[in-house]
């Protein structure tokens, strides 16, 4: 069944079909992945802020204004409302949604130790934004066939027109740079959060601590076995603190195999 997202404000139905145009995936990618994560129901224009004649136009301001800030939100809403799609995948009922997934990211950079120069704000900063682009593409998955460069494309545009609806400026390019620096892998905060979430490598899933941690809560919510979500991480893990927050997982995970009932 779709989800239900919440009604756009007017500003936004009005270029509601731009974006759409704009995200063209190619055509030789599978129909149903284009229908999936082009139609008008996943892709949503967010082009409003440039024919807004209350936009200004300066890139150059620090906040962005009450309007732009609202329709940010707004879009970012469907972030709570869109499920993650691996775990629709296994027949989870009441999956987590993206933001879910997110907001447990931010509380594990939280909480992790102090580690020599890496700072923690930056990880809890590049946990809440690495997946905000999947507020206009969806949760697109390694069964979806969508080849990891028309991925990262698709996503990197959708930022981009996410950032203008805040009105561009510093807060937008900061957030640009966050989820570049995540999607690069090009700083130790971003391997630290990688090991918290998954990585895309030859088009393979590599679960990481969030994801197992996930699994073996659904695991045990739903008896279920879903042991390719543990094999998958196995030697993925970048950091001594992710590969030691594993271990803890793991070994959780294998102690409820061994007390259940034969």
């Amino acid at each position: 069944m779709a989800t239900a997202h919440p009604p756009l404000p007017p500003r936004l139905i009005h270029h509601y079909h731009l974006l759409h145009r704009r995200l063209s995936i190619s055509p030789s990618l599978p129909p149903s992945v284009s229908s999936k994560h082009c139609s008008s129901q996943r892709i949503l224009t967010v082009r409003s802020i440039a024919a807004d004649p209350r936009s200004n136009g300066d890139d150059s301001i620090s906040s962005p204004s009450s309007s732009s800030a609202i329709d940010f939100l707004t879009l970012c809403h469907r972030l709570k409302t869109t499920k993650r799609r691996g775990w629709l995948n296994h027949g989870i009922k009441g999956a987590e949604s993206i933001a879910d997934h997110m907001y447990r990211m931010s509380i594990m950079a939280l909480i992790a130790s102090d580690l020599p120069d890496v700072s923690r704000e930056r990880c809890i900063k590049i946990a809440i934004v690495h997946d905000i682009a999947e507020a206009i593409v969806g949760d697109i998955t390694p069964s979806d066939g969508v080849p990891k460069a028309e991925k990262s494309r698709l996503e990197q545009e959708a930022l981009d027109e996410m950032c203008k609806v805040l009105g561009g400026g510093m807060r937008a390019e900061e957030i640009k740079e966050l989820w570049t620096e995540y999607e690069n892998n090009s700083s130790v905060e971003a391997s630290l959060v990688k090991d918290f979430d998954k990585n895309l490598l030859t088009g393979i899933i590599l679960t990481q601590v969030e994801m197992i941690l996930q699994a073996l809560e659904y695991e045990s919510e739903h008896g279920k076995v879903l042991d390719e979500f543990f094999l998958s991480t196995a030697g993925k893990f970048q950091t001594d603190l992710g590969k030691s927050w594993a271990a803890e997982v793991t070994s959780r995970r294998n102690m409820r195999l061994n007390n259940r009932p034969r």
